[in-house]
C-alpha cells in the first residue's frame, strides 16, 4: 500500500497547490485530498517540504520521460528542437496545476539546496538538450539555448500568473517562431 499511498500524496500535493496558487497548504489539506491522515502522510514523507519535493520529483520524471520519447523519435537536429520544445508544453506537462507546481518549485528554490539541485539539473538537462540540437543549426548554439530556455520559462510564468486553462499549442507555437528568427539571423 505504501507506493499507492505516497503516489495518491503526491498527486494531491500538485492538486493542492495548483487549486491554491501557493506552497501555502498544510499537510492535513495535503492528506485529506488523498483521503488519509495527515499522520499517516508525515509518516510518509517526513515534513511539508519532503512532500512537496517529492511532487517535483514526481512532476520532472514525467518531463523527463516525455522528453526522452519525443527525442527518441525525432530525426535531426530540428526535429530534436522540436520535440524539446512540445515535451516541455505537452497536455501533461502544461497544466494548470503542474504549471503552478513549476513556479512553486521555483520559489522553494531560494530556500530549499534540495530543491535548488533539482532545479539545477532540470535547467542543465534542458540547456544541453537545446545546445546538442542547435549546434549544427547555430554558429553560436549555447546563447540561442540560454535565450529559448528563457522563453520556456517565462510562458510557464505568463501562464501561472494568467489562472487560465495554459494553451500548450500556442506556447510551443511561440518558442519555435523564436526559435526561427533565432535560425534565420
Amino acid at each position: 500500500m505504501e507506493p499507492i499511498r505516497r503516489a495518491a500524496l503526491v498527486k494531491a500535493t500538485i492538486t493542492e497547490i495548483g487549486e491554491r496558487g501557493s506552497l501555502d497548504v498544510t499537510v492535513a489539506q495535503i492528506a485529506r485530498r488523498a483521503g488519509m491522515s495527515a499522520a499517516l502522510a508525515h509518516h510518509y514523507f517526513g515534513g511539508k517540504e519532503d512532500i512537496f519535493l517529492a511532487a517535483m520529483r514526481h512532476t520532472l520524471t514525467v518531463y523527463g520521460a516525455e522528453v526522452r520519447g519525443a527525442l527518441a523519435m525525432a530525426s535531426g537536429p530540428r526535429e530534436r528542437l522540436e520535440a524539446v520544445v512540445r515535451a516541455g508544453f505537452s497536455s501533461s506537462n502544461f497544466r494548470t496545476e503542474t504549471v503552478a507546481a513549476w513556479l512553486n518549485f521555483y520559489v522553494l528554490a531560494l530556500t530549499s539546496p534540495t530543491a535548488a539541485r533539482l532545479l539545477k539539473i532540470y535547467q542543465g538537462r534542458l540547456r544541453a538538450n537545446l545546445r546538442h540540437a542547435l549546434r549544427p543549426l547555430s554558429a553560436e548554439p549555447a546563447p540561442v539555448a540560454e535565450r529559448i530556455a528563457a522563453l520556456i520559462d517565462g510562458l510557464y510564468l505568463r501562464e501561472a500568473l494568467a489562472r487560465q486553462t495554459p494553451d500548450g499549442a500556442a506556447a510551443t507555437a511561440q518558442v519555435l517562431a523564436a526559435l526561427d528568427k533565432e535560425l534565420s539571423s
